[in-house]
Order: structure tokens, then C-alpha cells, then sequence
């Protein structure tokens, strides 16, 4: 099974209208157990994969999902990287800035965070959040203590716009590898989940009353989305429309994308130089004569 994950790739300077893209594909299983088995296929590559990306050490990966309330960001990410080497891995969620945080300028709490070569680094949010519920909530905008000379806020979210592609500009020149992922849940399909959340006992947890306050914003958040991934898509920082309605499909296209991303470097395991099997070879035989 090979999904054409191309289609869901925003191109560089495309201008995005959510309304045109899904939120809902054809299937790419046929049934519970054919996902579990395309998935498990999946992983194992991925596992292989990112055991290369370890050994060979030129370059990180970084992933950053970015959705509404219950797309499912957390079940893709545990469901995808389930097999993956812990030590090879990182996953880190933002929340709302700490008081440090606001201090420092809005990239600076994710940058700490960022993959070493060798890794897959995740964020579970990102500091996309700078141009999203920032935008959608100007309160969390004032209480960062910008200097005037920015400007009005399509100023700021300009300049915004332009250190991010700057970063990962950056960021792709020096080995990180970075693939966005949005998760597009339709607002029906966002109705739903919660309404399981509130109905099954074990997911009371996951719901609060900020929920349905940010459900609210719907329509502010599409504008702010359509504005970041138009602006922010480029060709070595790709941002990929997931349709998320279909937990299992969203899971199968990402692992797709993130098998490609790092099947696509070329990787291969380090080999060793003349001077490195003679000390193999020493080794071996000193190996060898302790038997």
C-alpha cells in the first residue's frame, strides 16, 4: 500500500482556502484489522528508518503537528512513532507561555527544544501557536510586552511570518529536516468527539469549559490557519493538510509522510575506513585469544 501523500502537500507560496480541502478521504484500509496492519507495516519501516537516521548522524527531523481541539494529534503521534527507539526520540507540547517564557521573544521557548542530529524531534503544538491563538486572542499579544516600533498586529504577524520561514530557512540549511502536519477536523466532526469525551467516563479528562469557549472561534481560527499556511508552507518546510475525520486514515497518511521524509535523505550506515578495521581486526583477535 502506497499512499500519494502529494496531494495533501501545500505548495510553496500556494494561498490556501480550508474550504477547499477535505476533511474526510476515501479509506485507505479496508477494514479495523487491514489498519492495524498497514500501520504495523508502517512503523516497522519507520523503526528501520529511524535507526539509520541514528547511526548515520547528519541530519534531525523535526515534526510539528498543529490542529483544533480533539483532531487527534495525540493518538497520531503515539499511534505512529510506537515503535520508535525512545533514545531516538523527542516529543514536547507547548501550553500556554510561562512568565519566563513571555519574556524572551516568541521563538525562544521552542528553539531550546529543537531535535539533535540523529533525532526525530515532535512538538505537539509549536510556536505556530504565535500566529494562531495569538491571533485569535490579542489579550495573549499585549501581555507579551512588545516594543511600539512593531507596529499595528498585521504588522507583528508579518514580521512573524518572516522569522519563521527565516528559522526554518535556517534550520533545513544545517541537517533538520522539518515536516508540518495540519490536522483538518471538520467542526461537525469536533462535535462529536466531545460529545464522546462527555459521554464516556475514561474521557471526562480530556473536555473542559475552555473547550467549548474556543469552539466558539471557530471561524477566526480557520482565518488564522488559512493565513499561517499560506504564508508558511515553503519547499524545504512543507505544511501537509491531513483530513482528520477519519482517525485511522489521518494515522496512515502521516506515517506515510514521515517514512518518506526520511527515506528520501538517502541514508546509510556509517562504513569503516582502512585504519578503522585494523582496529577492528586487533580487537578480534584479542577477542579471540580470551576464548
Amino acid at each position: 500500500m502506497k499512499i500519494d501523500t502529494a496531494k495533501f502537500r501545500c505548495r510553496d507560496g500556494q494561498s490556501v482556502t480550508l474550504s477547499d480541502w477535505p476533511t474526510k478521504v476515501d479509506p485507505y484500509h479496508k477494514s479495523k484489522s487491514n489498519y492495524q496492519s498497514l500501520l504495523a507495516d508502517q512503523v516497522e519501516t519507520l523503526d528501520k528508518l529511524q535507526q539509520m537516521l541514528y547511526a548515520a548522524n547528519s541530519h534531525a527531523i523535526l515534526l510539528i503537528f498543529q490542529a483544533m481541539d480533539a483532531a487527534g494529534k495525540d493518538g497520531v503521534i503515539r499511534h505512529v512513532m510506537s515503535g520508535i527507539n525512545p533514545q531516538g526520540c523527542q516529543v514536547f507540547s507547548f501550553q500556554h507561555p510561562s512568565a519566563q517564557e513571555l519574556r524572551h521573544d516568541f521563538l525562544w521557548r521552542c528553539t531550546r527544544d529543537l531535535p539533535e542530529r540523529g533525532r526525530i524531534g515532535i512538538f505537539n503544538r509549536s510556536y505556530y501557536e504565535e500566529v494562531l491563538i495569538v491571533r485569535v486572542h490579542p489579550d495573549i499579544l499585549n501581555a507579551e510586552g512588545l516594543p511600539d516600533v512593531l507596529g499595528d498586529a498585521e504588522t507583528i504577524w508579518q514580521h512573524r511570518y518572516r522569522s519563521i520561514r527565516d528559522l526554518e530557512r535556517h534550520l533545513h540549511a544545517n541537517g533538520t529536516r522539518i515536516v508540518k502536519f495540519f490536522l483538518h477536523m471538520s467542526k461537525e466532526e469536533q462535535r462529536k468527539r466531545f460529545l464522546d469525551r462527555i459521554e464516556e467516563p475514561e474521557k471526562n479528562w480530556k473536555f473542559s469549559q475552555a473547550d467549548i469557549a474556543e469552539r466558539g472561534h471557530w471561524d477566526k481560527y480557520m482565518e488564522a490557519y488559512e493565513a499561517c499556511l499560506s504564508e508558511t508552507s515553503s519547499k524545504h518546510a512543507p505544511w501537509y493538510i491531513v483530513p482528520a475525520d477519519d482517525k485511522h486514515n489521518a494515522r496512515l497518511i502521516v506515517a506515510q509522510i514521515v517514512v518518506d521524509t526520511i527515506a528520501d535523505l538517502g541514508l546509510r550506515y556509517p562504513t569503516s575506513d582502512a585504519a578503522r578495521q585494523r582496529e577492528l581486526e586487533a580487537i578480534r583477535a584479542v577477542l579471540l585469544k580470551e576464548g
